[in-house]
């Protein structure tokens, strides 16, 4: 029998044996004597049936052994990997709880910074808002310091042109001066030779009645045909002249503005009014002025001669000429102030020449004129033919201009037109006072604005 076949049946059978016995029930056997086996006829190295079964047996018991302690040491190991399975779970377990609390403390964590990153969010919007309006209010506050510095540099140039000008009224206070004793002098000769015409005409008339009175008339006719000396209407012109004043005020962006121009000038009548002749330059107006002309908030007048003073209640833009400009005055006010107006000329053209007074009396001469066909109401003054000046001035707008005759002539609106005055009818007007903010003056100074600008450019 094939050993191999006859191993696995062994097994078999001893596995079915071992399966089936009971082995709590069994108890040992009794002792027996062996008995010696029959001898049996055997051939030399021959194994017996019985001696093969045992040695099968021996072999099965001794692969089962083998096996058993093979499943043995496979339990101890299955107990051991079971052990460290159970504790590998334990630590599972306790690393799954801490992860669990681990990752509530996460949530909590990152709900909070959540929180945080939310109210960050809106800080920085919040300072962003803050940066911005920070930005524009530097950006605001940069252009006001620009229009403050342009404003400074205008009021440096101001201050330095009033320096100009307060020294160059030094020099007409000089002048005046030497004019004037020289002019005093001049007038005591004048005085002592019309001391002698007065004899010497008593004495004629003492001796001729008839002719007297023929002398008398001729007198007046040869006085109205002959020219006033230039000396003399100057003297006259110092004697009349009244000391002008403004107050002007305004409110810009950039703060107050005000203006206070002084100037001299004199009253003229028509036989009916009295008013004081302006010239737009003694005023705080600027007709050249390209931007639209501001609202004054106060506007105050004042015509002064010696302690006297009148603040008139308004000024008239002339239907003459807009830059003439006349304040009227009643008659109280005229009276108060004194001096005697001069008359508007009746013949403004019996002598071609006239006298012109500058600058509210810094200067004098005579000089011809002419008729401008161009435009009626002018005169025409060429400069380079001012003869017999006296004091050192030229030629300007708001020269005052007399008739050899000794009555108002005109005005110089420019540097070589002067518009005859011969009516005050007004253009517009303006009133005066302190608080002038219920009587917007722009629309009024606009309206005389647009009226210069029609103006022909030669008479600009």
């Amino acid at each position: 029998m094939n050993k191999t076949l006859l191993l696995i049946l062994c097994d078999f059978l001893l596995l079915s044996l071992l399966a089936l016995t009971r082995w709590e029930d069994a108890k040992p056997a009794p002792p027996t004597t062996a008995r010696p086996a029959p001898a049996a006829a055997a051939r030399p190295g021959a194994a017996t049936p019985e001696q093969d079964l045992v040695a099968v047996m021996q072999l099965s018991l001794a692969d089962e052994q083998t096996r058993r302690d093979e499943l043995a040491q496979n339990l101890t190991r299955a107990e051991a990997e079971r052990a460290q399975t159970e504790q590998a779970r334990a630590r599972l377990a306790e690393n799954l709880a801490q992860s669990e609390k681990t990752a509530a403390q996460l949530d909590a964590t990152l709900a909070a910074t959540r929180l945080n990153a939310e109210a960050e969010r809106a800080r920085n919007a919040q300072l962003a808002n803050e940066l911005a309006a920070r930005e524009a209010e530097a950006k605001r506050r940069e252009a006001e310091l620009a229009r403050l510095s342009t404003a400074e540099a205008a009021a440096r140039a101001r201050v330095e042109e009033l320096a100009v000008t307060v020294g160059v009224a030094e020099r007409e206070k000089q002048i005046l001066q030497t004019q004037t004793e020289t002019l005093r002098a001049a007038v005591e000769a004048e005085r002592a030779d019309r001391q002698r015409v007065q004899q010497t005409t008593t004495e004629l008339a003492a001796g001729v009645g008839q002719i007297a009175e023929q002398t008398s008339a001729l007198t007046k006719e040869i006085r109205e045909a002959r020219p006033i000396n230039a000396n003399t209407l100057y003297n006259d012109f110092l004697a009349r002249r009244l000391r002008v004043r403004f107050a002007a005020a305004r409110t810009t962006f950039l703060g107050p503005v005000t203006r206070d121009p002084e100037s001299r000038t004199v009253l003229a009548s028509d036989g009916k009014n009295t008013v004081a002749l302006l010239h737009i330059d003694d005023t705080p107006f600027d007709l050249r002025a390209p931007a639209q002309q501001p609202d004054w908030n106060r506007l105050a007048l004042t015509l002064a001669r010696g302690p006297e003073e009148v603040r008139p209640a308004r000024l008239d833009f002339t239907s003459l000429d807009p830059r003439l400009i006349v304040v009227p005055l009643a008659p109280a006010e005229a009276t108060r102030l004194g001096g005697e107006p001069y008359l508007l000329a009746l013949e403004p053209f019996k002598f071609p020449e006239a006298v012109l007074i500058s600058a509210g009396g810094a200067g004098y001469g005579e000089l011809p004129f002419k008729l401008d066909p161009k435009n009626p109401g002018y005169v025409k003054v060429d400069n380079r033919l001012v003869r017999r000046l006296f004091g050192d001035f030229a030629p300007s707008r708001g020269d005052l201009v007399l008739s050899k005759t000794g009555e108002l002539l005109g005005l110089m609106v420019s540097a070589d037109a002067c518009v005859l005055i011969n009516n005050f009818l007004p253009q517009r007007s303006l009133p005066l006072g302190d608080d002038l903010s219920a009587t917007p003056t722009g629309p009024v100074l606009d309206a005389v604005v647009k009226r210069y600008q029609l103006l022909p450019a030669s008479l600009k």
